[in-house]
């Protein structure tokens, strides 16, 4: 590493690269890689120390004192950074100028404790000018900034260790909650109970293709639809309630809602009827370019516009501002500076011309409530802006789509309006008995695109101009008579509120002022990662342990899942940010209670956390975890997952039926009708499939909780008075599982007596022992186990050995031959497998341009075009999942590049000094001796792996029959694969 008289530190490797390239020779430029302490876990406190900081890392009872440490995995940077610092005679730190970088600015001055000048660079892109602006420009470390990060850290710290505990004795093991996670969840669950109450309502209209002639005379054809008849506007989607009622009864007089017959009967009656144009008005339309981005809106377009998640479009943006093609990534100004404003004016020029300039330079006011952080929009960097083809060729396709959004935006921001002009026509016609029907028809002209040029006209429905299409009507006159060419019915539908989508809820999470839109993406994340919130296409839909969770914390602490109460959180940090309020002073109301009189008065509104917690009293976990559907069906959130349970219906042991629920089930597609199905389809009792001959008892296919079954029930063993007590007291009928080739609806008598009769004894054979020379004769069984098909060989003295069988059938049919074949065979050696077909094909992917099909694999059912590979999300079904949500996850893996490894580098150094200590005691030959054997010990342990795995055993189990660890299973595995071209079978997992 070269050496300067500056040291630059900043927070990542590649903002340090392209920082250093700016600065040239005198400075030093390194990175801290973020952080490099944080507030200490409670198992990383010191002894000394457990009575203070024990519980949290943090002392409540001294102002919140944090106990901060540095990572292990932070030491080595402090090292070099304090190693570069012996040579400097001036320290830069030049961090994002934001809370999280002036807290890490903070951070690096309190741990290098630097004895030179040190200075705080700012900047909001990453220029030559700009960075060697900021050199004449420093400050000081803005204490205000870092009080309120902390602030926010300790809170976050306080919020999740003292209500995580609650989730996870009432709900589940490894639950978390989080100020704005459990909020941002909250949303999506109150919009699918939404979604779950909603009834839906029918109504009908009439549409009708008019001809006319245009200008030049030449008939064209538009679209028209009835809006009143007989003197009474038709019902629309707005004049129902969520209930699938008109909204007042009131309004029946004036509003009419039509049946299907009414409606064809209308349209019978108007096919050959005159349409009359009553009237013909046209108002001039313009609508304005939005204001460039922040963070949020770009979050919000990215995910509209190009399909991009928050996280996929935070790391792209990351690295346009780390190689300073944009400005700072997270913002919530739509302001531009001056020099942007003629980049980007200059940028219309050369692109468009400069009728599209807009006639004054345009300046955005930001009208976010406590809008913070950086003081620029997000805009391409540079006094000049480098079109996207200019970068085609430097860019990767997801860095590239998102820059090309920001310059457009940009662009557009200095553009003129678009200009056009609305037409709306009104006609009636004659409906015979029904009276007159009144249609309208509307239409946009666009007679100037402005900035629509630069976003190429693609915009959300949202923002067109009140819903119209863009068509343009042909000019008419009132009195003219139009022919119709079709006269149609149309039943319509009222839909349920939307999901959210990532786009929604940011937007959504931003007009609340809950969180900040920098940590939405990792919001966002965290919640899928945790499993409350999983994606369908672009939706997100919330689990039903989601459900649980939220339903104890808005019974139990329904302040802090408040929407207000969470923004008025943010608006107290932002307070602290700029000066007007200690952190300490805010964490004491906010763990402690307000502690006034006043206060005293409204208990729980101002009791702090520490009180709420101390004095929540019994929970009820049953109920916390049911969800009620209705009718006596709820959702009961289990140990193993969600199922469904009928109170009003008793399974032979008098418990409640119960049905699990398919993972492709949304939470508002299970209603009574339909759970009543599930119920009589996997819970709804045995179906009798007949009598065995041998013994006379009857024979039953089951479904239990794990899977489908049948049951030979012998004659005698049933409850005889039919009472829950004698029915547990029964004795227990002979079961078998059935094959996977097999569902409960069709299995037949013949195939269920089949299973009862497993094991099978395929035979029996003389074997000699391979070490005594001794013979005995082995007995051969075939049977079905947990982990699949297999053969069992014992012999006289009680031991025995197995081989898996290749399919279920073969238990049926494989020889005495056959199995001494098959035990002839090493059991880790049965050959390469063949690789499986693929399950589907979809073509070309579109940015690499290769084949994309979807296989099964080791770790389960997977996409890949051969380079970049992605598991499929359990959300989607091999078989209905479209190719565009096929394309998009993989863009979404490949923009997060490959994943990093870990454990390797920590286990060859631990090997290395192992090794060494080895050879240092015994001399180069024991060395050798001991290698020898270790490698031995490695051979046969993936030997044995391979045997187990070749049974279909989990990686758990193996581990645990070989007295090893699932790490080192795995690698062996791993190993296997890449050097031996191993194809692991299907693990199956234990029941």
């Amino acid at each position: 590493m070269a050496t300067g008289s500056k040291l630059v530190i900043v927070e990542s490797p590649a903002k340090a690269k392209k920082i250093g390239g700016y600065l040239g020779d005198g400075y030093t430029v390194l990175a801290s890689v973020g952080h490099i302490r944080d507030l200490a876990q409670p198992s990383q406190v010191p002894a000394a120390q457990k009575e203070r900081f024990g519980r949290f890392g943090v002392d409540v009872n001294d102002g919140f004192a944090p106990y901060y440490i540095v990572g292990s995995d932070k030491k080595h940077t402090v090292s070099e950074l304090r190693a570069a610092l012996k040579d400097a005679d001036e320290l830069y730190l030049a961090t994002d100028e934001d809370r999280e970088g002036e807290a890490i600015a903070w951070h690096l001055v309190q741990t290098l404790k630097p004895k030179v000048p040190v200075k705080r660079m700012v900047f909001h892109e990453i220029t030559p000018e700009a960075i060697k602006a900021s050199l004449g420009h420093t400050r000081q470390v803005d204490d205000n900034m870092v009080d309120a990060q902390e602030t926010r850290r300790i809170l976050d710290r306080l919020y999740g260790y003292e209500l995580s505990p609650v989730l996870w004795r009432k709900v589940g093991p490894g639950l978390s909650a989080g100020r704005v996670q459990s909020v941002a969840t909250r949303l999506i669950v109150e919009r699918e109970r939404e979604r779950m109450a909603f009834v839906r309502a029918s109504y009908w209209d009439v549409s009708a293709e008019l001809i006319a002639p245009d200008a030049t005379g030449e008939q064209v054809s538009f679209e028209s639809r009835m809006v009143a008849l007989a003197g009474r506007r038709l019902a629309t989607s707005k004049d129902f309630n969520d209930q699938g009622k008109l909204v007042d009864a009131a309004i029946k007089d004036q509003v009419l809602a039509i049946d299907e017959a009414t409606a064809t009967a209308v349209a019978d009656a108007l096919k050959t009827q005159p349409f009359r144009v009553d009237s013909m008005e046209t108002k001039p339309y313009r609508r304005r370019p939005l204001p460039p981005f922040t963070t949020s809106t770009m979050q919000q377009a990215a995910g509209n516009r190009l399909g991009m998640s928050s996280r996929a479009t935070m790391r792209a943006a990351q690295s346009l501002y780390e190689n300073g093609f944009i400005t700072y990534m997270r913002t919530d100004s739509v302001t531009l500076s001056q020099e942007a404003i003629a980049a980007a004016r200059e940028s219309v020029q050369q692109q468009f011309g400069n009728q599209y300039l807009s006639d004054e330079p345009k300046q955005y006011a930001t009208k976010t409530a406590g809008a913070q952080e950086a003081h620029e929009c997000i805009r391409p960097a540079g006094s000049h802006f480098r079109s996207p083809d200019e970068l085609a060729a430097k860019l990767p396709p997801d860095q590239l789509k998102l820059y090309t959004l920001i310059w457009q935006r940009t662009l557009a921001s200095q553009m003129a309006d678009a200009t056009g002009s609305t037409a709306t026509v009104k006609l009636t016609a004659n409906a015979g008995e029904h009276g007159e029907a009144q249609f309208q028809a509307s239409g946009t002209v666009i007679t100037f695109p402005g900035f629509l040029r630069a976003v190429g006209g693609q915009h959300n429905a949202s923002n067109s101009a009140d819903g119209k299409n863009d068509v343009s009507l042909p000019p008419m006159q009132p009195g003219d008579e139009l022919n119709a060419t079709n006269v149609a019915a149309d039943g319509h539908e009222t839909q349920p509120p939307a999901r959210y989508t990532e786009a929604s809820l940011v937007k959504t999470l931003e007009a609340k002022e809950i969180g900040r839109p920098s940590t939405y993406a990792s919001i966002i994340s965290t919640i899928i990662d945790r499993g409350y919130v999983y994606e369908r296409g672009r939706a997100l839909v919330p689990s039903w342990l989601a459900f649980a969770v939220i339903k104890l914390l808005e019974t139990n602490f329904p302040k802090y899942v408040d929407y207000q109460f969470t923004a008025d959180m943010e608006n107290g940090l932002d307070e602290i940010a700029h000066g007007k309020e200690t952190g300490r002073e805010w964490l004491t109301r906010f763990y402690f209670g307000s502690g006034d009189g006043a206060a005293q008065s409204q208990d729980e509104a101002h009791a702090g956390l520490q009180q709420q917690v101390a004095q929540l009293g019994d929970i009820d976990a049953r109920e916390i975890n049911t969800i009620q559907i209705g009718d006596g069906l709820h959702v009961r959130v289990g140990r193993y997952g969600p199922y469904l349970e009928d109170t009003t219906q008793l399974d032979a042991d008098g418990n409640p039926k119960r049905a699990s629920l398919p993972d492709t089930m949304l939470p508002d597609e299970l209603t009574v009708e339909s759970g009543r199905e599930l119920i009589k389809t996997n819970a709804g009792g045995p179906r009798v499939l007949g009598t065995d001959p041998a013994t006379g008892g009857t024979v039953e296919v089951r479904t239990g909780r794990f899977g489908p079954y049948v049951a030979l029930v012998e004659a005698g063993d049933a409850a005889g008075d039919g009472t829950a007590k004698a029915a547990k007291d029964a004795p227990k009928p002979k079961m078998a599982s059935l094959f996977k080739t097999m569902t409960p609806e069709t299995v037949t008598l013949e195939q269920a007596l089949k299973l009862l009769s497993l094991p099978r004894e395929v035979g029996q054979y003389d074997e000699a022992d391979a070490k005594t020379g001794e013979t005995q004769q082995v007995v051969v069984t075939a049977s079905n186990g947990r982990y699949g098909p297999y053969l069992s060989k014992t012999g006289a003295d009680g031991k025995s050995e197995t081989r898996s069988l290749g399919s279920e059938d073969e238990i049926f049919t494989v020889t005495l031959q056959q199995a001494q074949d098959l035990f002839a065979q090493p059991k880790y050696g049965r050959g390469r497998r063949a690789a499986k077909p693929p399950l589907r094909e979809f073509g070309n992917d579109p940015e690499s341009g290769k084949p994309v099909p979807i296989k099964e694999g080791f770790y389960g059912v997977y996409i890949t075009d051969g380079v970049t590979n992605r598991t499929l999300p359990k959300q989607y079904d091999v078989k209905t999942i479209s190719a565009d949500d096929v394309f998009r996850l993989l863009a979404e893996k490949r923009a997060q590049g490959p994943a990093k490894r870990r454990g390797r580098k920590a286990a060859a150094k631990s090997t290395a000094k192992s090794g060494a200590k080895s050879a240092a005691k015994s001399g180069k030959g024991a060395a050798k001796k001991s290698a020898s054997s270790a490698e031995q010990a490695r051979m046969k342990r993936r030997q044995d792996v391979r045997r187990l795995a070749d049974e279909g055993w989990a990686n758990s189990r193996i581990a645990k029959e070989l007295g090893t660890t699932p790490a080192t299973v795995k690698a062996d595995i791993e190993y296997l694969t890449a050097n031996e071209g191993y194809a692991r079978p299907a693990v199956v997992r234990a029941r």
